[in-house]
């Protein structure tokens, strides 16, 4: 068995179908020469029905168009900065609190200015204010007597879950805590949709809501009236490259017919469309643009099939360039380990041992900076470095575990160090070195799921939405296939195993 054949196995193993990614990598390409828009939105539903809204409406225009979802608020506004997005909905409130806090804008002049120096025009607003307000259930509010911000610090024992989000920005848990001397302790972060669900189990007392979302409704909550007006307005606005009005003026055009057309209540309504009543997003946003602006614009039919198969791609994509990438360093630097004193050895296995506890999802994050670009290339090389430690710390001791008198009468029979570790080190190293490789594959595959949220796509993509959703089928759409994958790949391992092994240990093993 040569060495050759060993590393060409496991790349293919760890690749996963390699040439399903170079597809789509291809796609991309194709799709860059023709100037397609990308349009985003983050992580919940209204965002997602006004991002088709722009999305249709190019494609009205007849400009290809696609839809980046499920991002967070400067991971958006950065990806607009950059150039990967278009355009996308943004409220004034979050512009001027949160993504531009540190620059004190208060009036929209001041704020024009501030997204024009970086590349940004701001369209007029839509119609709606969806403002930021605290919410309890109906029935625990009427229980204590709360109907205002300012009762609520009069009961120092209510729970308080809210967005992660809401809990950093300028606007919000810590500036609200000041303004109304609120002497709450139990106050955590969480995903926004969870809270809701807890605030409607009972498992907590207060929120933060959006002042349009249909979970209001949805959940039977009561908004409580921030009577000291901390809160500013939310106005939603389209925020687009501003190159876009020399290179696609008519798609502007066509977005700026949404302006004063949405007022609170509609905005609601589609809202409720979609998240309780579950119609597609795209279904949604496409019957408002007929009715509203007498447009006929044409929503896909997409079956789920389809859609798992886009999603199979990206997966793949990601898995397959981060695991042969980590091949490609990992087993290498394993033979450095093995074959180096102590000191190096403890160097290289603690260097890739520090990066394995460093949580997925921060590792993630770390990659935007470094790379200015938000797409899958981060999170590739954080599902690279993240690869590291199985394969380098299997290769390291599948060498160190090999039996000295092996070793020696390879010696004696006057082999090259190189001979050596081609023709006897590494295939007795084999097993180890594969299993390393396979573990780590079969992490990949789970931790490429978080890659959604920084808009890498995959099977991520749909458990995110339907978690926002509150849609279970929506989640195993991409639960499922992501188990499915990582039971296959074990499978194709234990095949690659009689291919790499050499017989004889097989054998020994089986014994």
């Amino acid at each position: 068995m040569t060495t050759r054949r060993i590393i060409a196995t496991c790349l293919i193993l760890g690749m996963s179908l390699p040439m399903a990614g170079a597809s789509c990598s291809d796609k991309g390409q194709a799709s860059a020469s023709q100037r397609r828009l990308t349009v985003g939105s983050k992580r919940f539903t209204e965002s997602a029905i006004l991002g088709e809204m722009l999305r249709l409406l190019a494609e009205e225009r007849g400009v290809e168009s696609t839809h980046q979802r499920d991002y967070g608020s400067r991971v958006l506004f950065d990806s607009l900065v950059l150039g990967e997005v278009d355009a996308y909905v943004e409220y004034s409130g979050t512009l001027k609190q949160a993504i531009l806090g540190g620059e004190a804008l208060v009036t929209d002049v001041e704020l024009r200015s501030a997204l024009e120096a970086r590349g940004i025009s701001m369209s007029r607003p839509l119609g709606f204010n969806n403002t930021y307000i605290l919410g309890m259930h109906r029935d625990r509010a009427v229980e204590l007597g709360i109907t205002c911000i300012s009762d609520v610090a009069k009961h120092p024992e209510l729970s308080m879950g809210f967005s992660s989000e809401f809990m950093d920005r300028e606007d919000g848990w810590p500036s609200l805590q000041a303004r109304y001397n609120l002497p709450q302790q139990d106050v955590r972060g969480m995903e926004h949709d969870l809270a809701y669900r807890g605030v409607a189990d009972g498992a907590l007392d207060v929120t933060d809501l959006y002042a349009t979302d249909a979970k209001i409704e949805q959940f039977d909550l009561v908004r409580l009236t921030d009577d000291l007006h901390h809160f500013p307005d939310y106005e939603a606005v389209i925020l687009y490259r501003t190159e876009l009005n020399d290179t696609n003026p008519d798609v502007v055009a066509n977005w700026k017919r949404l302006v004063g057309t949405l007022d609170e209540a509609a905005m609601t309504r589609l809202n409720v469309r979609a998240d309780t009543d579950r119609v597609r997003v795209a279904v949604v946003a496409g019957d408002f643009i007929r009715q509203a602006l007498g447009l006929q614009v044409i929503v896909d039919d997409e079956s789920v099939l389809a859609d798992i198969w886009d999603r199979t791609h990206e997966h793949l994509e990601m898995v397959a360039w981060s695991m042969l990438m980590a091949i490609l360093v990992g087993i290498p630097l394993g033979i450095v380990a093995a074959k180096s004193g102590a000191g190096v050895a403890q160097s290289i296995l603690g260097a890739v041992g520090i990066i394995q506890t460093i949580p997925a999802l921060a590792l993630l994050v770390f990659m935007l900076p470094i790379f200015h670009r938000v797409d899958q290339v981060p999170a590739i090389f954080a599902l690279f470095l993240y690869s590291l430690l199985p394969i380098v710390r299997n290769t390291f001791a599948g060498l160190r575990s090999i039996r000295p008198e092996l070793r020696e009468s390879a010696e004696a029979l006057g082999l090259p160090a190189a001979t050596r570790m081609r023709i006897v080190e590494l295939p007795l190293a084999a097993r180890s070195i594969l299993a390393g490789v396979k573990t780590a594959t079969v992490i990949n595959i789970g931790t490429a799921t978080l890659g959604a949220l920084i808009g890498a796509g995959g099977y991520g993509q749909p458990i995110l939405t339907g978690i926002h959703l509150n849609n279970i089928p929506l989640i195993l759409q991409g639960a499922v296939p992501a188990a499915l994958l990582a039971l296959i790949v074990q499978g194709l391992f234990e095949l690659a195993e009689r291919l790499i092994v050499p017989k004889g240990l097989r054998l020994t093993r089986h014994r």
